[in-house]
């Protein structure tokens, strides 16, 4: 069970954490955003947990403290644990090549010029590797949002892994088949190599993605309302999907009722397919902080977080050819296995500690986990793109600013 405390009791100040409601009642009141809900914990007791707005604004329904939202690319870190929950079984090293579990990798080509009528590739200089899987070196992208002869391919091959695009097997074969956008280990791009971990944990383990995550991650840590659908009986505290439109209004992307999320769903997309609650991420991150281990289920050892917390790359992800990447700028943060790391606050003109391990999701939802500090922080909403407003900036500012001991 969740622990709650009074925010001096662990080092912070109610007072500053109460500037958290204005600064969101800002974004709620102009428009901006639907609803809310944020959690503030250190030590792992609860100080902070608010829902404000709406989850349904047309049916009027308040967003609450178990409210189910689309976490979008929040299934990440949980399908990158997944891995290494099987690596820990000494079933694999991560310098493996992907093509020993997916063999059609192995003729994957790496795109050079010209367009889709008139492609110039090269082979494979190195093979893919379950590592440049993990850090998003592996020179996969994705299709939407993105513009060039690549992402257009994916888009007519259906490779993005929405929630019906097919077993994913099927999907994985046809992704194989599309050349990558550079030569693995050349740069960093996001893009779909965690939705091809979830293939290789299929192939490994020998059971789809959604069983693996339920009896290994989810039934083990008591998330009793994630998975990559909705049932039926718990639509009705579903969340609506909006978009900023134009005139940065609030336009409806998606509503509960109508989300093919509802009840079931055929591709289990580990890079972005979950549904969860504020409640049951607490959980998962609860287990990261106490490195591994949660209410006596230890999913990973303490060595493998610390091992996929650390930065995997040669230097900053703007080393790795990715200078911003939504609102953020990515100077002084690396990447681990399924996280962002922080390298250094001041490069990143963020405010943090180095050590700190994060990530977010498309609907403008994050989290992140300070080990220095001991503290966690879960943002949702439901708002999409995750650029539209900086968030996670401002929030980062007033959560530090609260800590007084």
């Amino acid at each position: 069970m969740a622990v709650f405390a009074k925010p001096e009791e662990v080092g912070l100040s109610s007072e500053r954490l109460g500037r958290i409601r204005p600064w969101l009642r800002g974004y709620l009141e102009t428009g901006k955003l639907p609803g809310a809900t944020t959690l503030v914990a250190r030590h792992g007791k609860i100080v902070y947990c608010e829902s404000e707005g709406f989850r349904d604004l047309e049916a009027s329904k308040p967003m609450a403290s178990d409210t189910i939202l689309r976490f979008y690319s929040m299934t990440k870190p949980i399908t990158s644990v997944a891995l290494m929950m099987l690596y820990e079984e000494g079933l694999f090293q991560l310098d493996d090549p992907v093509s020993e579990f997916i063999p059609r990798f192995k003729n994957t080509r790496v795109y050079v010029s010209g367009d889709t009528d008139d492609m110039i590739c090269e082979p494979l200089q190195t093979p893919i590797t379950l590592h440049h899987l993990l850090t998003h070196t592996s020179g996969l992208t994705y299709g939407f949002g993105n513009q060039g002869p690549i992402p257009q391919l994916y888009q007519e091959n259906h490779t993005d892994f929405d929630t019906h695009d097919g077993l994913l097997e099927k999907v994985v074969e046809r992704l194989a088949r599309i050349p990558l956008e550079f030569q693995p280990g050349q740069r960093w791009n996001y893009g779909v190599s965690t939705d091809v971990i979830g293939r290789v944990v299929e192939v490994i383990s020998g059971q789809s993605l959604n069983t693996f995550f339920q009896k290994k991650i989810l039934d083990p840590l008591g998330m009793v309302d994630t998975g990559f659908a909705v049932p039926k009986d718990k639509a009705g505290r579903f969340a609506a999907l909006y978009v900023k439109n134009e005139k940065s209004d609030l336009a409806l992307r998606e509503s509960p009722q109508e989300s093919p999320m509802i009840d079931s769903v055929e591709t289990f997309s580990g890079g972005g397919g979950m549904v969860s609650t504020v409640a049951d991420y607490f959980r998962f991150t609860e287990m990261l902080r106490r490195k591994g281990e949660l209410d006596g289920e230890r999913l990973l050892g303490r060595k493998t977080i610390e091992y996929m917390t650390t930065n995997h790359l040669s230097g900053d992800l703007a080393d790795m050819g990715q200078p911003t990447f939504n609102e953020t700028t990515y100077e002084g943060i690396g990447f681990g296995l399924g996280f962002s790391v922080m390298l250094d606050p001041a490069n990143a003109r963020l405010m943090g500690t180095p050590g700190e391990y994060a990530w977010g999701g498309y609907a403008s939802t994050a989290f992140w986990i300070d080990p220095r500090e001991d503290m966690t922080v879960i943002f949702l909403t439901q708002l999409i793109p995750s650029s539209a407003y900086p968030i996670r900036r401002d929030l980062r500012v007033l959560t530090y600013q609260a800590l007084v001991d």
